[in-house]
């Protein structure tokens, strides 16, 4: 008796796009946070121009990818996301990424320059060190109890979250390899200044990367539009998500003036 062939189930892509823009004048690309998701930028949507196409990426291990296992490097995720960025080159793109996703924005930005493909015409990074920082850290290594007071510190997950240990039993895994990732990071020796503008954003209270520490970015490209600061910890944008995509917004004009203003956000 004849069987059908089992299907395959397709491997989930790590690009999506909640709200695709058919004529849109700019594909801005965001990032996310060690052990985050996607999910950190849902709220972040509606505050973005109408004729703006956002771009959301989950690294392998968690959400829709949670089948795939974990990057290991920093060059492995950018590898991940690069056919999403390569398939979206037909108008202008921007970066923006916090934290480990500021790691690969970086590393995405310099594989495009480094195999002379087309650059984002704006990269943002926030609340990460520059390339030329080494380990300073093996948190990924720390006992479970230490690593919940590390994340706790953060200011990123809720203390409700970390105490539950149910949940905590599903994100150790993620952070500890995405810690992992973001700590054993070793950025191609003799990488070249970026040559696309740059805005650098942080929280005063960060106690993972200072405002120093995010100053020294000023040193690694030929256009700095300035490192951005407010109040707050890693997490420094949770409540003031408009304000802070306004000037997210701002940036990215200032650095492409040519972008065709549209509608405002709806």
């Amino acid at each position: 008796m004849l069987t059908d062939p089992p299907r395959l189930r397709p491997t989930p892509r790590p690009g999506f796009c909640p709200r695709p823009v058919p004529a849109a004048t700019l594909r801005l690309f965001l990032f996310h946070h060690a052990g985050g998701s996607q999910l950190l930028f849902r709220e972040w949507l509606a505050h973005f121009p109408a004729d703006w196409e956002i771009h959301l990426f989950d690294a392998p291990g968690r959400g829709r990818l949670a089948d795939l296992p974990f990057c290991r490097s920093a060059e492995e995720l950018a590898e991940c996301f690069l056919e999403e960025i390569l398939l979206a080159q037909d108008r202008p793109f921007a970066f923006f990424g916090h934290s480990m996703g500021g790691l690969a924005a970086y590393e995405l930005t310099q594989r495009l320059a480094r195999e002379r493909l087309r650059q984002p015409v704006w990269l943002g990074i926030s609340a990460r060190d520059t390339p030329d920082v080494g380990p300073d850290s093996e948190r990924h290594r720390l006992p479970d109890a230490e690593l919940r007071r590390h994340l706790a510190s953060l200011g990123g997950t809720s203390v409700e979250v970390l105490e539950d240990e149910e949940l905590w039993q599903l994100l150790a895994p993620v952070i500890r390899g995405d810690l992992r990732l973001v700590e054993t990071w070793q950025p191609r020796p003799g990488a070249p200044r970026l040559t696309v503008p740059l805005s650098v954003f942080g929280g005063t209270d960060d106690v993972v990367v200072t405002p120093d520490r995010l100053a020294a970015w000023s040193a690694h490209a030929e256009r700095f539009l300035g490192l951005h600061l407010f109040e707050g910890d890693h997490f420094y944008f949770r409540g003031r998500v408009p304000q802070f995509v306004d000037l997210l917004v701002a940036q990215i004009r200032a650095a492409a003036p040519n972008l065709a203003p549209g509608p405002p956000a709806g």
